[in-house]
Order: C-alpha cells, then sequence, then structure tokens
C-alpha cells in the first residue's frame, strides 16, 4: 500500500491499465506532452510513447467521436475533457452514438471508452468551471457515470470503467484532488495523507461499478452523497452527533439501490445530498427511488441538500456549496418532521 491523494491515484490506475492493455490509450486536450492541466497523465506520453498518449485540437466533439470509432473497432480509449463545463460540445457523440450503438447494431458493435472530466465546485471556478453536470449522463440510456470520493475508489473504478464494454462517464471531484474537503473553506486545507481511503495498491484492482459504500453506520438518518458531499456529510455528522449512516453511491448509474433501500427501511428518513442544481438533479431521481421502495418504512418526507437553481456564482460560492451547515440543517428537519 503507498499513500496517494487522489489525483495520484488517477494516474497510477491509467499507467496500470496502460502497461496491462495494450489496446488502452489517452488523449485529450494537453495530455501527452504538458501531462493534464491538473497533471493526471503527467510523464505517461515519456513512458509510453506518443501512440498511446497524446494531445488533441481543443474539440471535445472530435475527441469522443474519434474515440467511439476506436472502440467500435477494438480499442479502449480513455479521453480527457479538462473541466466538466466544457462536455456538451460532446454531448451529442455520447448520447446519439456513444449511447446507442450496442443497442443499435444489435451488440455487433460496442463503444468501450472512458470519458474523464473534473467536476464541481469549491475552487472559485465560478460559472465556466465549477459544474456538476451528471444528471445530464444518468438520464441517458446506455451511459454509466461514476464519481469516486477516495483515492482508494478512484483508482479502483477507474480500472473498472476502463475494463467495461459501456461508455462509461467518470467524473472526477477537483475539489479533492489533492486532499479531503469537509466544507468549511475557512480552515486549512488539508491532504490526502493519513485520511481514510488515502491507502492505495500500487499494482492492479478493482473496485466493481455499482457497489455503494457505508462510509459511517447509523441508526437515525440515512445520508446519500457521491463525491465531495460524501466528506462535507460526514462533518455534519460530526458536528451535530447525529446518528447517521452516510451512503457513498460511488457509482450513480449502474445503482446500488439495494444498499439505500436496505440503509432507509431501517432509519426511516433519508437526505439527500449534492452539489448539482436541484431541480431535475440526480437527487430527485434518487428521492423517486427512495420513495417508490421504502414509502411505508419512511417516517418523514426526505430532503434535499442541493447546489441552487442558478449558474454557479463566482461571488457567492460558499452560499451556493452544500456546506456541513446546510447538511446539518436538512438532518434536523428530518428528524424533526
Amino acid at each position: 500500500m503507498t499513500q496517494m491523494s487522489m489525483i495520484q491515484a488517477i494516474h497510477s490506475a491509467l499507467d496500470a491499465m496502460l502497461a496491462r492493455d495494450p489496446n488502452v490509450l489517452i488523449f485529450g486536450e494537453d495530455v501527452g506532452y504538458f501531462g493534464g492541466v491538473f497533471r493526471a497523465t503527467d510523464g505517461l506520453q515519456a513512458k509510453y510513447g506518443p501512440t498511446r498518449c497524446f494531445d488533441t485540437p481543443l474539440s471535445e466533439g472530435g475527441i469522443v467521436a474519434t474515440a467511439i470509432g476506436m472502440g467500435a473497432y477494438g480499442l479502449r480509449p480513455v479521453v480527457e475533457i479538462q473541466f466538466a463545463d466544457y462536455i456538451l460540445p460532446a454531448y451529442d457523440q455520447l448520447v446519439s452514438e456513444a449511447a446507442r450503438l450496442r443497442y443499435r447494431s444489435g451488440g455487433e458493435f460496442w463503444a468501450p471508452i472512458t470519458v474523464r472530466a473534473p467536476y464541481g465546485g469549491g475552487i472559485y471556478g465560478g460559472q465556466t468551471h465549477s459544474a456538476s453536470p451528471e444528471a445530464l449522463f444518468t438520464h441517458v440510456a446506455g451511459l454509466k457515470t461514476i464519481i469516486p470520493a477516495t483515492p482508494y475508489d478512484a483508482k479502483g473504478l477507474l480500472i473498472a470503467a476502463i475494463e467495461d464494454d459501456d461508455p462509461v462517464i467518470f467524473l472526477e471531484p477537483k475539489r479533492i484532488y489533492n486532499g479531503p474537503f469537509d466544507g468549511r473553506h475557512d480552515v486549512p486545507a488539508k491532504p490526502w495523507t493519513d485520511e481514510p481511503g488515502s491507502d492505495v495498491p500500487e499494482g492492479y484492482y478493482r473496485v466493481s461499478l455499482g457497489s455503494a459504500a457505508i462510509c459511517r453506520a447509523g441508526e437515525a438518518v440515512t445520508v446519500l452523497a457521491y463525491g465531495t458531499m460524501v466528506h462535507v456529510a460526514l462533518r455534519a455528522v460530526e458536528e451535530t452527533g447525529i446518528d447517521a449512516e452516510v451512503i457513498d453511491l460511488r457509482s450513480l448509474v449502474p445503482l446500488d439501490i439495494e444498499t439505500i433501500t436496505v440503509s432507509v427501511n431501517k432509519t426511516g428518513r433519508c437526505v439527500i445530498v449534492h452539489e448539482a442544481t436541484r431541480y431535475c438533479g440526480f437527487g430527485a431521481e434518487l428521492s423517486a427511488l427512495v420513495q417508490e421502495r421504502c414509502f411505508y418504512r419512511l417516517e418523514a418526507p426526505i430532503v434535499r441538500v442541493t447546489g441552487w437553481d442558478t449558474p454557479y456564482p463566482h461571488a457567492f460560492e460558499w452560499d451556493y456549496f452544500p456546506g456541513p451547515q446546510r447538511v446539518a440543517k436538512g438532518l434536523r428537519q428530518a428528524l424533526e418532521a
């Protein structure tokens, strides 16, 4: 085991898969010589050569379209979109081509591609570098959507995504690339050193897609979160002293609905936390699923703690960001109902 930050774990996963499978290759804007804007691919071009890790023009649609063609011919491309905000030019390729290729070809072709993208706020990135677009992809049949919250999960889930025969959107919460963030922006940042989930095997391993993790067992209320919000939720639970069960979804599609159902049936209460906008955010689907499966065991309305229904505001970053105080308020609301 080696202690790694999330960015180091992602680099380790890419390194391991390039070495393990000659059909794996990496490309995107600045991922080759420069090593990526967040250095996730640093040194991989020098190690594996410019045909395995290379730069592309600034054309997200072209990047994903090329990956789809490569996947149909047997390769396993891993492409990077520099920020999730800029994935929309590739959305048509993902929805109309990648997601439907296996279905419309009757299983003769498929698109084993992985699309990596840093996402989320908390970095003073404003409206163009802070988006949380996960719900856009979870709505599309044929796409899988994965969001890790720890370095260990980031590496294992990314390896599983690369080996998957379906297109996977792998969203990386950039606010926790170099250390966990519990939403308290006014205290010094912490590194991943000695934090849970930072011990990462150097070699190959997988974390199965579609499996949630119970980060904290509890009896009073179930908290569903993913990415950075897992750490915020754990902080809110610690500060309030509420005996909450915190579940890190890890995989939005496929979703581990069994773990969620067992937990909510036990606690009778549910709080859903995500950074994306509230209206039609992934929390709305989670709320519907919990209502359908746990209606007779629920003792209070489901509570959602989310971002606002606005573009990400630079001037009001920490009002928009669902910090521990807002999550704590949601926990109390669920218990007082």
